[in-house]
């Protein structure tokens, strides 16, 4: 030891070498407050099982990419490298690419909503888009109102900001008009009025179910009133099972309505592109947020992108697509009747991927799901849906990634797995609460899962 070394500088030596033997995170002191709460779900590990082939997995969100013409997509991408690989690796615009506003516009409009491809930004995928209108709205502590269940994508985001979230009735029509505008008073009478409301109207994640046309005039009345923004996330809109698409909420209002989109479900979740579509001055602060994110949203994806709606029947795909999920949500739907028809409720989705699911009175689902998936079948709790803890009688079942058959099997284990859970209850009583309840945490499950 050297001579001249402080002797309070020896003592320190020991015990700062202890408190990092005794830390399994070295950094823990370190982090930003807005790390706390961002906790590894137990559910992650179980899902790691479920991926096995022998499990029925319920629960992904994941699109059926098999149905896309995937030959006739590699010979466009093939043809792009070779004729334009040089602009289309190369940086690009962080609004996004002009040609690929345009066509988005066009999609669009098949949603009723007519809008300049300057209004449009171009993110990585609806989820960074929904990352950055929170980033540039959101303080600390800010109010975000948002249905109950919500899509668990969005609780992390507003969680990450440290945002309070506000969850709001909804029921087989949707959100509840008269409890967004009890919700909106309340938070005003308290002095913390809300920054946005956050809805997934059409072909909700993971309701499964779709906001009426009334019911949407008059939430956008409430917001009017409140002088609240609406955040539109509208992944689904085209892939409804009857009819022609919805009229979306921003088709009637272009100052107070924030719409998300992306190309995720009706082409390729892998190519992570998705745009926002808003007011001309939050379209700055948008550009500018996306800039510091990623410099620009991936050229070479919304290249891709661009040639597929160019050169391909896209309309005719998202055709397919439609009746691909209808034949996999009746699968879905004829298995619960079978099965469950005297046990649980359900939604009966009109369109998009889910249906949510109520257990009988005293089941947890999430207590329940480690025995689910030693029964070969997965599921997505419904507590991964709120903000407070609440959800265990509930769950999300997905049809859009197994086969019908594979449904039909995957329902029939759940099925028994319910059986055997209520079983055990009238054996030995109720079972214990929830160790999810009252958390306030976001144990969301990977991306696959939501």
């Amino acid at each position: 030891m050297p001579a001249d070394m402080p002797a309070d500088h020896v003592a320190a030596v020991p015990a700062r070498r202890a408190g990092h033997r005794t830390r399994l995170d070295s950094y823990v002191d370190r982090y930003a407050l807005r790390t706390k709460g961002m906790t590894s779900s137990e559910i992650r590990a179980l899902f790691a099982v479920a991926s096995r082939p022998e499990v029925v997995s319920l629960a992904g969100g994941m699109p059926s990419i098999a149905g896309l013409p995937l030959a006739a997509v590699a010979e466009s991408v093939s043809r792009l490298l070779a004729t334009q690989g040089a602009t289309v690796l190369q940086y690009g615009s962080g609004q996004g690419d002009p040609r690929l506003r345009e066509q988005i516009c066009t999609v669009m409009a098949l949603e009723g909503i007519q809008a300049h491809p300057d209004d449009v930004v171009v993110t990585v995928g609806s989820q960074q888009g929904l990352d950055l209108v929170t980033r540039i709205f959101c303080d600390p502590g800010d109010v975000v109102v948002c249905e109950a269940p919500s899509y668990v994508g969005a609780l992390g985001v507003f969680r990450a900001y440290q945002c309070e979230v506000v969850h709001v009735e909804m029921d087989d029509h949707g959100l509840v008009p008269e409890a967004l505008r009890q919700a909106l008073a309340t938070a005003a009478a308290h002095g913390t009025p809300v920054k946005f409301v956050y809805s997934v109207p059409t072909y909700h994640n993971p309701g499964g179910v779709t906001l009426t046309e009334q019911r949407r005039a008059e939430v956008l009345d409430i917001c009017a009133e409140h002088d609240v923004l609406l955040v539109e996330d509208n992944p689904y809109g085209l892939l409804g099972f009857t009819g022609e698409p919805m009229r979306a909420m921003r088709a009637d209002e272009s100052e107070r309505v924030v719409y998300l989109g992306s190309f995720s479900k009706t082409f390729a979740p892998g190519l992570r592109i998705g745009w926002v579509l808003a007011p001309h001055a939050v379209r700055e602060k948008l550009v500018l947020a996306q800039e510091s994110a990623t410099l620009c949203p991936p050229t070479f994806s919304q290249a891709v992108v661009s040639t597929y709606l160019a050169e391909h029947d896209w309309q005719g795909q998202v055709k397919n697509f439609r009746e691909l999920y209808r034949e996999r949500r009746d699968a879905m739907l004829a298995a619960l009747d079978e099965h469950l028809v005297d046990t649980a409720t359900w939604t009966r989705p009109d369109g998009g991927f889910y249906v949510w699911l109520t257990l009988p009175e005293g089941l947890d689902a999430k207590a329940m799901l480690p025995r689910a998936v030693t029964a070969r079948v997965a599921y997505v709790p419904g507590t991964a849906f709120y903000a407070d803890g609440f959800g265990t009688r509930h769950l999300r079942l997905s049809y859009c990634y197994p086969s019908p058959a594979r449904i039909r099997e995957g329902v029939r284990r759940f099925a028994g797995v319910v059986a055997a859970e209520l079983e055990l209850r009238e054996t030995f009583g109720a079972a214990l609460p929830s160790a999810a309840a009252g958390r306030h945490t976001y144990e969301s499950p990977g991306p696959d899962q939501s």
